[in-house]
């Protein structure tokens, strides 16, 4: 029996730090998969404002921030401020991914990588790598939907910049994984 080789594993394999979160869901893959993807701003409750907390420091320096509309898909929203779609095998498995300084307060601008080689590539010093994946699997008449998100330094100096920063904003970071998880069983249990 051949076990395939996950997306993520393929597009961020060594990782400095990563978060891992799972719900069991009582609908079929199917379901689950389309709601990882349809599941809006306003139904993930602990996003808004826990990212416009992360944006105060921007909104001090006078620099634009990320404002989601709140009926939009948070994948898409992500996918407008640089994140990139790294795969995506269907009904199964999706990674997003991200590159920048994401520990600058108020200077994070994400480098514009538009596809999957340009993050595997992406080699600079002075930045992190973050890929973030939902991964669905049939399970005991339902499915299991797992959601992790792996961050990778550049150097040395970014590593560290970022488990300073990580050690910060992992309880956060986590509570938003944990509720974009409720609102994705949610929407796949009233769908069926």
């Amino acid at each position: 029996m051949s076990t395939q080789r996950s997306l993520l594993d393929e597009v961020l394999s060594r990782f400095d730090a990563n978060e891992v979160h799972e719900v069991w869901v009582p609908a079929r893959p199917e379901v689950v998969f389309a709601a990882v993807k349809e599941v809006t701003v306003r139904e993930v409750r602990l996003l808004v404002p826990l990212m416009a907390l992360r944006g105060l420091p921007r909104l001090f320096a006078r620099r634009p921030g990320f404002w989601p509309a709140r009926s939009a898909p948070v994948l898409e929203e992500f996918l407008k401020v640089g994140f990139v779609l790294l795969g995506e095998r269907p009904d199964v498995e999706l990674v997003a991914g991200a590159v920048g300084r994401f520990w600058r307060p108020a200077g994070n601008e994400p480098v514009g990588v538009r596809m999957r080689e340009e993050f595997v590539s992406f080699a600079a010093p002075g930045y992190a790598k973050a890929a973030m994946a939902f991964l669905v699997v049939p399970e005991r008449g339902g499915s299991r939907v797992v959601t992790e998100t792996r961050i990778a330094g550049t150097s040395p100096e970014a590593t560290r910049a970022f488990l300073r920063y990580w050690r910060v904003i992992r309880p956060g970071s986590g509570a938003i994984r944990r509720s974009w998880l409720a609102a994705i069983r949610r929407r796949a249990v009233r769908a069926g």
